[in-house]
């Protein structure tokens, strides 16, 4: 039949736009509901194994590629050729038992009040002030380490992990007050602030970046107002940029990244030979094991330039793996932050997400000449016991969210059995 004859004067219908057409027919890559043809694996069982296996790959990965990467260095230290790798398998075997155990405890536990938030945060910020203390190592000029016998602890990973818990509970609890700046940041910077400001005293600019990244994705998933997550943003930079400024190290690396690391024998050493890995690894790589760069040229080949191995050894192909298995995570915390209703969940989830795919970002940009040189690793795939385990830690929390929305407890009964066969296909 015809359509109607529209009223004089009427105004017509706008036409749906791009961004509109995309968002209904491909909102799914943003956590939306599937396609009607996988409506069945629409469940919170889907989000929860997705994960799952998207962080037992990456760090399946993150272990064969220290064990390719290290074995030099480890010889060079005069120490057995596989030592840095068995030590990360041990801390990958604990961090299984820690996701594992984390994501099981209801997550109503983890906000009685304010008390456990608290705490963590005191904790953590007592553990990074014996950094300055004789137990404390300096390494690469970052005071961020404390050492114990033979056994090395990096506490600023904990105040990450405190850093997020201490958010979701305190936006939780300010929630009626977050359309105004001053009640919402203040609690915020309270328990957030001296860990930071730790961190800083460290010359840990990197990890203080990463901090910063959670605080403002928790007050922006909390629904806090773009202008002032804008009015926040313009200190901060000042203040990194002063900082940079005023460190000599620091702003020799930045005025390396802009001038294009010319200085191949001194400060843009590091960055060259990064890209020259990148380069030799073509389309499918020179294979595993057979990086050239990892022979004493490429520095900390095995922790903050590992994606420059993965490109040599796996080519172009492997580092687009890399980067999709990051791209399933952020795929699945978007699904747990649209699908809950429990704004401690969504604060939570929204902050994991910001540090484990903020960190990646600054650490893959870093390595392809992108940013300057800051020392951040690889979440999940560097070598580092700490922060294996307190990345670990984060995810299993996320899982605990999913467990957590509705309908998740008939679903993950229903779905080990599928599993199971996927498994053993």
């Amino acid at each position: 039949p015809a359509a109607p004859p529209r009223p004089r004067g009427a105004v017509p219908a706008p036409s749906p736009t791009l961004w509109r057409t995309l968002d209904a027919r491909l909102g799914w890559l943003t956590g939306g509901p599937l396609p009607e043809r996988f409506a069945r694996w629409d469940t919170p069982a889907t989000t929860y194994y997705v994960l799952q296996g998207a962080v037992t790959l990456l760090v399946l990965v993150g272990l064969v590629m220290v064990l390719s990467s290290s074995f030099v260095e480890s010889i060079d230290d005069d120490r057995a050729s596989y030592a840095l790798a068995v030590k990360q398998a041990v801390f990958a075997a604990a961090g299984a038992v820690v996701l594992a155990v984390v994501s099981r405890v209801p997550i109503a536990w983890w906000r009685p009040a304010l008390r456990l938030p608290a705490l963590a945060v005191v904790g953590a910020a007592a553990l990074q002030l014996l950094v300055f203390t004789p137990l404390g190592v300096e390494v690469g000029g970052n005071r961020n380490w404390i050492g114990v016998g033979g056994f090395t602890l990096q506490p600023s990973e904990l105040v990450k992990l405190s850093a997020v818990l201490w958010c979701a509970a305190v936006l939780t609890h300010q929630r009626r007050h977050l359309h105004r700046l001053l009640p919402a940041v203040v609690p915020v910077a309270v328990g957030v602030g001296p860990g930071i400001l730790l961190v800083l005293a460290g010359r840990d600019l990197g990890t203080s970046l990463v901090l910063g990244l959670v605080v403002a994705a928790a007050l922006f998933v909390a629904g806090a107002p773009l202008r002032h997550l804008a009015a926040l943003a313009v200190p901060v930079l000042l203040a990194v940029a002063a900082l940079v400024v005023a460190d000599p190290d620091r702003l020799g690396r930045f005025a390396s990244f802009t001038g294009g690391h010319t200085d191949a024998e001194g400060v843009g050493w590091q960055s060259l030979h990064g890209l020259y890995a990148l380069a030799s690894g073509g389309l499918t790589g020179v294979g595993l094991g057979a990086s050239r760069e990892k022979w004493s040229w490429l520095p900390e080949a095995h922790n903050d330039f590992i994606f420059a191995i993965v490109g040599e050894e796996l080519g172009l192909l492997g580092a687009l793996s890399v980067l999709a298995l990051f791209a399933v995570v952020a795929w699945s915390c978007a699904r747990v932050v649209r699908a809950s209703d429990d704004l401690f969940v969504k604060v939570l989830v929204g902050s994991v997400m910001a540090w484990v795919l903020g960190q990646a970002a600054i650490n893959i940009a870093v390595v392809t000449g992108m940013a300057p040189v800051v020392g951040v690793p690889l979440p999940l795939i560097s070598s580092g016991g700490s922060a294996l385990l307190a990345t670990m830690a984060a995810l299993g929390l996320v899982l605990a969210c999913v467990r957590s929305l509705p309908g998740a407890s008939r679903a993950l009964r229903a779905r080990p059995g599928l599993v199971r066969r996927s498994l053993a296909v």
